[in-house]
């Protein structure tokens, strides 16, 4: 359908995109969520599991992104505004100039999830980038999917999916609970869980070969994983130099999912 011309920022049509950055503070209690960016938009439109519900453009986007726009289902407006109406929208400065909103509908059942051979796992990450980062690392080292506890972060928050370069759209996730019913999960569909940690007397990884069920256990920067969880899991450490014993949750994540990912394509 054509483009529909928006040039007031009160125009009830595009309520969901009104001050964007409050609604990402406050979480979307009506089930939608946005997303911002090219690359995210093309996913979404091409590769994601959620419906769309609507485009929203600055006019400046249309005649370079009209082959995406061909992929918008039929009945999905196109709402396209000046800059600065958008940025008013908006809230702040969109210098993207692209928006899209679609709906988190039903959540990824349990059974679905736990058939997948490696599993990234999230403890208490409240941090959107390492959520988004984490699911990035997860679609690039073929995890079948994420669970993330109740503490953690939504990963369809506008910055985790664009961090996640669109991952968060497509792979497989379930959202909360805690991370003992996750392990409780987890242990009677058969998964050995590694608990990543630097404590010493931890298994290396590098000497470890996943099971035939793997999943990768992650807690927050700071204070790690509880006790329980470790002793729940097998705790497992990245060799590292010196003095120095972590690096970003994300990157260890990926650090683990690469070994994982190298040593089930070496078999």
């Amino acid at each position: 359908m054509a483009p529909i011309p928006i040039t007031d920022p009160a125009d009830p049509r595009i309520a969901p995109y009104v001050s964007i950055r409050e609604r990402d503070l406050t979480g979307g209690s009506d089930g939608r969520f946005i997303v911002e960016g090219k690359v995210t938009l093309g996913i979404l439109l091409s590769k994601s599991r959620f419906a769309v519900d609507s485009v929203f453009l600055a006019e400046s986007r249309l005649e370079p992104l009209a082959g995406m726009l061909a992929q918008v289902p039929d009945g999905v407006p196109v709402y396209a505004a000046p800059q600065e109406v958008l940025d008013a929208v908006a809230g702040f400065p969109m210098h993207r100039g692209i928006l899209a909103c679609a709906r988190k509908g039903a959540p990824v059942s349990r059974e679905a999830l736990l058939g997948a051979p490696t599993l990234l796992v999230l403890n208490g990450l409240s941090n959107h980038d390492n959520v988004g980062a984490a699911f990035r690392n997860a679609a690039a080292f073929g995890a079948g999917g994420v669970l993330l506890d109740e503490r953690s972060c939504d990963p369809l928050y506008r910055k985790s999916i664009r961090v996640s370069a669109g991952a968060a759209l497509w792979l497989p996730f379930l959202h909360g609970g805690s991370s003992e019913d996750h392990l409780s999960w987890l242990e009677e569909a058969g998964y050995e869980v590694w608990a990543m940690t630097p404590r010493a007397g931890s298994e290396l990884l590098h000497e470890k070969r996943p099971a035939r069920k793997t999943a990768v256990l992650l807690g927050p920067e700071g204070p790690g994983l509880a006790d329980g969880l470790i002793a729940r899991s097998t705790p497992v450490r990245i060799a590292m130099a010196g003095d120095f014993d972590s690096i970003n949750v994300s990157t260890a994540g990926a650090v683990a999912l690469a070994h994982i990912h190298a040593s089930r394509q070496s078999r």
